[in-house]
Parts: C-alpha cells; structure tokens; sequence
C-alpha cells in the first residue's frame, strides 16, 4: 500500500475522514471482538449519504462482505469492499445511545471515571457529524463492522459473539470522495455486561482503480452502480 495514514481509534472513541476517489481505507480489529459503526456521506453533497436498504437489495444480500459495494441514495458507490478477513458485518443492529448505555452498564461518568467514561455510538457520531456541519437530522443509518446478527425465521435477533479475532480487517475502496464518520463503540446487541469497547486501527493509501474489479463486476447492479458514480465526474 501506498500509506497516506495511520492512527489508532481507541475503544470508545470516534473519528471522521474524506476518503478520495482512488483511495482506500483499511479497518483493522486490533485485539478482536471490536464493533466499528460506520456511516458514508457523498463529500461534495452531503445530502446524499449510505443507503442500506438499496444495498442489500440491489446485492440480494444482508451478509456484506468482500465483493459488495455501499450505496448511496442516489445509486452510487460510496465504497466497495475489497478485501475482508471477517466475513461478515451487521446491517441492521444500529447503534447505542445514552439510554440504552446507562441501562446496561450503569452510569460510568466522567466525575468518577475521567477519559474513562461511558460513551455511546449516537453522541460519539454525533460529535464528528458536527466537524463537518452535520446534525442530528443527518443520523440515519449505521453499517456495523466487524460485528454478526443472525435473524431466526420467526425475526427475532441474535449477536453473535467472537465473530472478529485480533488482526481481523475490512478494506473499503471510495470510487468517489466519500466522507467516513466513525465510532469503535460495542455493537447494541452485544450481550458482555461489562462496558468494554475495542480499538480499531485505520490505514488510508493511495490504491490502483482496478483493485476494486471484483466489486464491480459480481453483479449487474454494480457494474451500474460504478457507471452512475462516474457520470458524476463527468
């Protein structure tokens, strides 16, 4: 790789990036069982933003992995996977707030327990969302990586723990200037009593176009789905 980046997000912590046109972003689960809530807005238009449901449908699937893309609302692609050593990431969990955390983990404030405090995945994206003119309205939908819920067929939801080992990673390719807002927080549905967030590591390199073929072509719907995102550089 071409490395442009590297830093560390800590377990609880959040950070944001424009990832350009040709260039990818690794996430890597440094110490296993990390959970990544993720969500991708168009950075030159930022109305337009990830789109799971077209996702899904348009890859007749709710297991991404490497080979898929994430859409946006408009049909483009904010990124393709091209590279997964975990294999599976949730697409319908969503993420926690303060609630939901005081509820499971108690209060853990900042009085007590300083940088330590408990956090949660609403105000942590929120406060990135806010660099870059973003706001409560603009919190739709959260990719979570690195995590796994299975669905039984009566619909009832089930997370499935130690599905990411320490070293695990996901690498995202942006076929057009995507911003990333991110949070390592532990994935609602995760059953640990214990509030026990996971670092994640993230690399950003330059990358060659043609790493994202597979992506491309695995389907109709993504070779249209590169077209609509090129048009836009027209």
């Amino acid at each position: 790789m071409d490395l442009l980046l590297e830093e560390t997000v800590p377990g609880g912590g959040h950070a944001s990036l424009i990832v350009k046109r040709g260039q990818s972003l690794r996430l890597t689960d440094m110490d296993g069982g990390a959970n990544v809530s993720i969500m991708m807005f168009n950075a030159a238009e930022k109305s337009e933003r990830l789109n799971l449901p077209d996702t899904l449908k348009c890859q007749h699937t709710a297991k991404l992995s490497a080979g898929h893309c994430l859409y946006s609302d408009m049909g483009r692609v904010l990124a393709a996977i091209i590279a997964d050593t975990c294999g599976w990431h949730d697409s319908i969990g969503g993420v926690s707030n303060a609630g939901e955390v005081h509820e499971k983990y108690g209060a853990g404030r900042y009085q007590e327990l300083r940088n330590g405090f408990y956090r949660n995945g609403v105000d942590n994206l929120l406060v990135e969302m806010g660099k870059w003119n973003l706001g409560l309205s603009d919190l739709l939908m959260t990719l979570n990586l690195f995590s796994r819920v299975d669905v039984t067929d009566q619909g009832a939801l089930t997370f499935v723990s130690g599905n990411s080992k320490p070293g695990d990673y996901v690498e995202l390719y942006a076929p057009m200037n995507t911003l990333v807002v991110l949070t390592a927080i532990q994935h609602p549905l995760d059953p640990n009593a214990n509030y026990a967030p996971q670092p994640v590591k993230l690399s950003l390199a330059n990358a060659d176009r043609e790493v994202a073929e597979l992506c491309r072509t695995s389907c109709e719907e993504n070779v249209r789905g590169f077209i609509n995102t090129e048009r836009f550089y027209l």
